[in-house]
């Protein structure tokens, strides 16, 4: 067997899998396109340890096996972390994933530009009626 050939197929197995991951903004396509990475990284290490007998006996293989179960791992977390964020937000679109806190003064950005914060205690809550401090 010619080792060239499923290392292409690897090279660009894991190619499409990068393409998924920078372009996709759905998570599960992303989870998805994780998923080819790895399954390339697999059809490496199996390539070489049947290619290049090393001092391991099966050591491709058995790396091969660790990354199945790592994947397995990386599956169940993720769809976990997707169907939290699609019940919280009613989408699984990466790119409205807000990635840090917000503080207590600050507003949520609009489409047209920051908002202001206010910095007055508000609306009275009898109409015409001065605030605490100025009765």
């Amino acid at each position: 067997m010619r080792p060239v050939i499923p290392y292409v197929t690897a090279a660009l197995l894991f190619g499409l899998g990068v393409y998924g991951v920078l372009r996709r903004r759905n998570a599960v396509l992303v989870l998805m396109a994780v998923e080819l990475m790895l399954n390339a990284v697999n059809l490496i290490l199996v390539t070489a340890d049947t290619t290049a007998r090393a001092v391991l006996p099966h050591g491709g293989q058995v790396f091969a096996l660790f990354v199945i179960v790592l994947a397995a791992a990386e599956i169940g977390v993720g769809l976990a972390i997707v169907l939290q964020l699609y019940r919280m937000r009613a989408s699984v679109a990466v790119d409205e994933i807000p990635l840090a806190e917000r503080r207590a003064g600050e507003v949520e950005p609009h489409a047209g530009g920051p908002v202001p914060a206010t910095t007055g205690g508000g609306a009275s809550p009898v109409a015409g009626s001065a605030p605490e401090g100025q009765r």
